[in-house]
């Protein structure tokens, strides 16, 4: 066994066992945090691939940014965890005949990569090559043959931020915010309004020294 083969068993175990942790921990955290090393073992599996980009892809947008939101909700969040595994060994048999299902179905695709097959000749020529790079290839696949489907994706995250933000946008009562529709359809006469005072006459006060001689 060569280096690579021992590098991509000890990945691949601690990729099942942290997975494994992730759905058996108790602690909501540690599961999170049993996540974050899921992450950390595909991101060298791919880099053992030569997928250099999907590798730093997952670092950065899944651990850097996704999960550490995930564990800021779990952790100011007061979550029962009694109350949440509830019903847990009731329904365990149907998930574990739907998780063996999402198994064989997964195996039944991905048996046909672990076949040793010659690369073709193109290929090998083009990664022969001193340019050559996977993240410039993947860039022209992704918007040359996929630019439909991308476009697609980023309207649908698009709605979804939209949605979201309507869903949990709440008006405040102390807020000093001004309707652009209601300045816009302003008139003249409802910025200023003239009012006409009929004139008073006020007696005036008699001075302090007239005051003083007036006391008894």
């Amino acid at each position: 066994m060569d280096v690579q083969s021992a590098l991509f068993y000890a990945f691949a175990a601690v990729l099942l066992f942290a997975a494994f942790r992730v759905i058996t921990a108790r602690n909501p955290v540690h599961a999170a945090l049993f996540l974050v090393l899921a992450f950390f073992q595909a991101s060298a599996l791919w880099l053992m691939l030569k997928a250099e980009f999907l590798a730093i892809t997952l670092v950065l947008v899944y651990v850097g940014a996704v999960m550490v939101l995930f564990l800021f909700v779990v952790m100011m969040l007061d979550i029962n965890i009694d109350s949440m595994r509830k019903g847990f060994w009731k329904h365990f048999p149907l998930a574990a005949v739907m998780g063996a299902v999402i198994a064989l179905e997964m195996a039944a695709v991905l048996m046909g990569g672990f076949r040793v097959t010659a690369p073709p000749a193109a290929a090998a020529a083009s990664q022969a090559a001193a340019d050559y790079s996977n993240t410039k290839e993947l860039g022209k696949v992704l918007y040359s043959q996929y630019l439909l489907p991308l476009q697609a994706a980023a309207a649908l995250l698009l709605v979804a931020i939209i949605a979201a933000i309507a869903l949990t946008l709440r008006e405040r009562k102390d807020s000093k915010a001004i309707d652009a529709s209601e300045q816009v359809r302003v008139k003249r006469g409802d910025r200023v309004q003239l009012l006409k005072i009929a004139p008073s006459a006020v007696a005036p006060e008699p001075p302090a020294a007239a005051a003083e001689e007036t006391k008894p």
